[in-house]
């Protein structure tokens, strides 16, 4: 008798397990969060602000919030201070399969205007990317910059219009002035008069959301 026992119980146990087995693998597993990939340069990366001050952080706080997705997308900020299109351009690919963006936002250029580096291969990095991104299934946002008038007018025009010219040709989204409403305010600056110090960070990000949300609303693609 007590071997027979022991010997149901272990069947049970066993049964019991399988089933619990069987249950787990068929179980539908959580869908993934889509990303926001935000790839940028120091105005992007919070150079010199307190930490969780940038405009950045402020999106990934609102995207959190009732009002701006409940929690719907994450943010990665892969931004990196004197970062260049064509240092972006060598590292998103690998950022791209890391993280599987649903939108890209490309912030990039605005060193590369400073250096005076040429406008073609400006072109060539900003094309680049977006491609790379509309190449994943994910949807794209260029944010477009300005440069001083002392590199000469024919040099800043260029600059400023590649921005634009690139999201037509790349059926991109644009913000096509970061720093739009306060560049001209030192207020809104850091010492250097080149960086915006934290009260200007709400102001870069309404600039962002509004090209921004349109493209929240649309639907998930992966590749």
């Amino acid at each position: 008798m007590k071997r027979t026992g022991v010997g149901a119980l272990r069947t049970i146990f066993a049964i019991a397990a399988l089933i619990c087995c069987a249950l787990t693998i068929a179980a539908p597993r959580p869908a993934l969060q889509p990303t926001v990939l935000v790839l940028g340069d120091s105005l992007s990366a919070e150079y010199g602000l307190p930490r969780d001050t940038g405009w950045v952080k402020l999106l990934s706080d609102r995207l959190a919030s009732p009002i701006g997705g409940a929690g719907k997308y994450s943010v990665v900020n892969a931004s990196i201070s004197g970062e260049t299109t064509s240092g972006g351009r060598t590292r998103l690919p690998a950022l791209l399969t890391q993280h599987a963006p649903a939108i890209v936002i490309i912030e990039l250029g605005a060193n590369d205007g400073l250096r005076g580096l040429p406008i073609a291969a400006m072109r060539d990095n900003l094309l680049a990317m977006s491609s790379a991104g509309r190449a994943v299934g994910a949807h794209v946002l260029l944010i477009g910059m300005q440069i001083p008038p002392n590199y000469g007018r024919e040099y800043t025009e260029r600059f400023v219009s590649t921005f634009a010219d690139v999201a037509r040709s790349q059926k991109a989204a644009l913000v096509p002035f970061l720093l739009e409403g306060f560049a001209d305010q030192l207020d809104y600056f850091q010492a250097d008069r080149i960086h915006p110090s934290e009260r200007a960070q709400p102001r870069m990000l309404e600039n962002v959301w509004r090209a921004l949300r349109p493209l929240l609303a649309l639907p998930v693609t992966r590749r």
